[in-house]
């Protein structure tokens, strides 16, 4: 069986680095894994990929900012000989938003995949808490170490119970020696030992044991507290030795500087137990209980060891049934309690060490190797090796049910606030046309589809907001202050084209005669200004719309004469523009790309135009290649766009109204070809909200109904105005009105489906 690890690596100090070696040598040792061939991907914390002088079993390195790295990895396993892969999991070794770039590198594995996760916590963000699950999605297995960390997997992140696996941390196998020379080490010499190891943080809670000392020294004065480690990385590039340097200050002003000992080094495993054998009690003082799993605990038992600590969650399970000792947080006076009884009571004391070593036979790392290897073989032998198979085929059952929470807490009785910060409404920002025209749709869609009474009773909120915009002379204002003060005379052509896209949409759709005539009186009083469109996304959005008022009025040959003036413009500028590999109407993709395509496939679908056809056809095949060449969306990114003459195209901010244009037009392509394969790439565009992207993070807020602003390098922009939320709901009812179409059959999509993977 031959395994990529993914984790940080020795000579990196750092615990889950030693865990992976171990666990690493522990499966090798089995002789039934027959690993030979296994590997290691590295996580450098550092740009520079030589700061480690890696071991031979080190195949790859990632470092931790560099997100082509963690791609580059996936590719690097996929094409090797391994059959699957064990990853290490904690947040800060990974980069970005709480690691999120690991997401990326884990959905492209074609190997099954066992995580074990060394945090799990119980209040986690919403980044961390979509982390985990994204995870948990791609992984065939779930390892945790601690049965609190099973409880919380399923009732708080919501994973199944049947794909969590309990193995608990492994320790040395390792026996005390005759003579172990740490006892004759100065700090240990003629004393009475209490030790703590690991890397030195604020959280590990040292000043409380140094607190306590005074009075344990009063009845033992041959007491000396031991600390063994160097101070955490982290510390050390933001405040130095700062803590440690506390610790000491601390003793000195309790008079007991002369019993406390800090040896700053990272020991090996073979030291580190002799240190563990030679000392009579071993404190574990965390300041709070938020500490799932403990690999200085474990190997503490597994030492044998008499271990006093505080009650966080991993020290309750391991130290049960007498194997320990435990104090509440900060209580100095209940650890020198303690530890003066067991001085006084060695029986008590011997007790204790005996029920630890007798525990911790179960976890030495032979034993705990040996259900490792069942638990890969088990998932080998199920076949969990992830196929291309029909992710981007959507099963209705599976998307977010239709709810317009969040729209309703962003409209008030004017109309849908502009931006929120997270889920709420940023008042501050006041309203804009755009969103009210694309909030009109939205309704009108999800009434036609849902008859939802909540869509009816917003429409003639928005329907009011844009007859409120509108000068006499039919042009519009965009900006509305929360205080209902105009803020501008006159809004772009985007929002002015929005707004008669909304209008034609609601003349041909509306739900009563009410709504059309009054739809139909504003947008007569617009007509005059479409000749003053020089904008190509100002055009399109405008001719959109007068696709759709063309439907219910097709007799209408002023509209007809200036749908075709419209038109003329938008395929002038791809004539001038396309050239060789530049299919495009312009020198640069910027934003809302796929609205022009979509406004030629409606001006042929209307005109029968067959010059607009070819140029839609041939615009939208230029967009995909740019945007979905990685089997899922990748839009142009707005912090740099794509330019004709060279440069890449910008990954990030990636924004929801691209993906909504492109979920349009391809199903508009689909209309007018009967293509099965637009519907497909339709579908894999819609899934760039719910996780099909870049950073395999879900867009869509299944808490709030909203969705984020925004792709960025780091993670989601979490905030949820109303551009991003109503560009993913009309994606959505989009999406279902396709799947309405009884000759979509899935066999159909199966087989375009593959088509666009391959």
């Amino acid at each position: 069986m031959k395994i990529a690890y993914i984790s940080s690596f020795p000579p990196r100090e750092c615990g889950i680095a030693t865990f992976n070696y171990n666990l690493i040598q522990a499966i090798g040792s089995d002789k039934t894994a027959n690993s030979e061939e296994s590997f290691v991907v590295a996580m450098n914390d550092s740009e520079h990929l030589d700061t480690y002088e890696y071991p031979p079993e080190v195949k790859y390195k990632i470092r931790q900012e560099n997100q082509k790295d963690y791609r580059r990895a996936a590719d690097y396993i996929n094409t090797s000989v391994v059959d699957t892969c064990i990853l290490q999991h904690e947040f800060g070794i990974f980069g970005g938003e709480n690691g999120v770039f690991i997401l990326p590198l884990i959905a492209r594995l074609k190997k099954p995949l066992i995580t074990i996760l060394h945090t799990i916590l119980k209040e986690p963000s919403y980044m961390q808490l979509t982390i985990i699950r994204e995870i948990a999605k791609h992984s065939a297995r779930i390892v945790v170490m601690s049965h609190r960390a099973v409880g919380f997997l399923t009732s708080i992140y919501g994973i199944p119970f049947n794909k969590i696996k309990l193995i608990e941390h492994g320790v040395p196998d390792l026996e005390s020696v005759d003579v172990n020379p740490v006892k004759a080490s100065l700090p240990f010499k003629n004393k009475k030992v209490l030790f703590t190891f690991g890397l030195l943080s604020r959280n590990k809670g040292l000043e409380t044991v140094i607190e306590a000392l005074p009075k344990i020294v009063a009845k033992n004065p041959d007491t000396m507290y031991v600390v063994l480690g160097a101070t955490h990385p982290g510390v050390i590039r933001n405040s130095g030795e700062e803590y440690r340097d506390s610790l000491k200050k601390l003793a000195r002003k309790l008079n007991v500087e002369n019993h406390l000992t800090f040896i700053n080094k990272f020991v090996t495993e073979k030291e580190l137990f002799d240190y563990l054998t030679a000392c009579d009690m071993y404190i574990t003082p965390y300041l709070n209980e938020t500490q799932i799993t403990s690999g200085t605990l474990s190997y503490a038992v597994g030492s044998g060891a008499a271990v006093i600590s505080t009650p966080y969650w991993h020290a309750l399970e391991l130290l049960a049934e007498d194997r320990g000792r435990l104090f509440d947080f900060k209580d100095t006076n209940a650890l020198a309690t303690i530890v003066n009884e067991l001085f006084e009571a060695p029986e008590k004391l011997n007790q204790l060490k005996t029920n630890a070593y007798k525990y911790g036979l179960n976890l030495r790392w032979p034993v705990i190797g040996k259900i490792f290897v069942e638990l890969l073989s088990e998932a080998l032998t199920k076949s969990l090796i992830k196929k291309e198979k029909d992710k981007h085929i959507i099963n209705p059952d599976e998307m977010p049910s239709f709810n317009l929470a969040h729209i309703q807490r962003l409209t008030d009785d004017t109309g849908i606030v502009q931006h929120a910060k997270y889920g709420i409404p940023n008042l501050k920002e006041g309203y804009c046309l755009d969103d009210n025209a694309r909030a009109l749709i939205m309704a009108i869609m999800a009434y036609q589809q849902n008859k939802s009474k909540v869509a009816l009773e917003l429409l003639p909120v928005y329907l009011s907001y844009i007859q409120y915009m509108q000068h006499d002379d039919g042009s519009f204002r965009n900006f509305l202050s929360y205080s209902r003060e105009y803020l501008d005379e006159i809004g772009s052509e985007d929002s002015f084209g929005r707004t008669i896209w909304s209008l034609g949409y609601l003349i041909d759709n509306a739900p009563n005669n009410s709504y059309r005539e009054f739809g139909r009186e504003l947008f007569r009083k617009s007509v005059p200004h479409f000749k003053n469109l020089k904008h190509l996304r100002g055009i399109a959005n405008t001719m959109i719309g007068l696709a759709s008022y063309l439907k219910a009025h097709p007799d209408d040959e002023q509209i007809k004469d200036q749908f075709d003036l419209l038109a003329k413009p938008l395929k002038e500028s791809f004539i001038v523009n396309s050239h060789g590999h530049w299919q495009w109407f312009e020198e640069k993709m910027t934003y809302d790309n796929a609205i022009l395509p979509l406004a030629l496939f409606c001006h042929y679908q209307t005109t029968k135009d067959a010059e607009s056809l070819g140029i839609a056809l041939e615009s939208m095949e230029f967009l995909s290649q740019k945007t979905l060449s990685q089997g899922y969306l990748n839009p142009v990114g707005n912090d740099g766009w794509l330019h004709k003459n060279g440069g890449k195209m910008a990954l990030y901010d990636q924004q929801a109204i691209e993906t909504m244009a492109m979920v349009l037009m391809y199903f508009k392509a689909y209309e007018i070809t009967q293509d099965m394969t637009y519907i497909s790439q339709m579908h894999v565009c819609y899934q760039w909200f719910l996780g099909e992207n870049s950073l395999h993070l879900p867009l869509f807020d299944h808490e709030t109904k909203g969705c984020g602003d925004g792709l960025r390098p780091q993670g989601v922009n979490r905030n949820q105005g109303a551009e991003s939320t109503l560009a993913y709901w009309i994606s959505h009812l989009m999406v279902l009105k396709a799947m309405e179409y009884e000759y979509i059959k899935i066999d159909d999509l199966m087989a375009a489906q593959k088509q666009v993977l391959n």
